[in-house]
């Protein structure tokens, strides 16, 4: 029997979806795991397509591990990072109020 892709799935349709292969589930980072619903699969051991047993132990994770992934920060860094490259120097700009009678250079 090969092992379903349980990750990406809420907990309720891992359960299901384990139950339906005749297959165990136990999530260590869930003590109340038959009663968790809408939380999603990060991690699942053994991979999906293994080949195991009838009624094999398969365990799921809905929470990553540290320095394993996740979203981040999203929001945007102020100040924001220079875009790279070389960039031209613009010229000065015209003095905006010219003094009457003397020329600019």
């Amino acid at each position: 029997m090969r092992v379903p892709r349980l990750i990406g799935l809420m907990a309720m349709d891992a359960r299901e979806t384990a139950r339906a292969r005749g297959l165990f589930l136990n999530a260590p980072d869930r003590p109340d795991f038959q009663h968790t619903v809408v939380d999603y699969v990060v991690r699942q051991y053994p991979q999906p397509g293994a080949e195991v047993p009838p009624d094999s132990m398969v365990y799921v994770w809905f929470d990553f591990r540290d320095g394993e992934g996740g979203g981040g920060v999203r929001e945007p860094r102020i100040p924001r990072p220079p875009t790279g490259g070389m960039q031209r120097e613009l010229n000065e700009p015209p003095d905006p109020h010219p003094v009457a009678g003397l020329s600019s250079p």
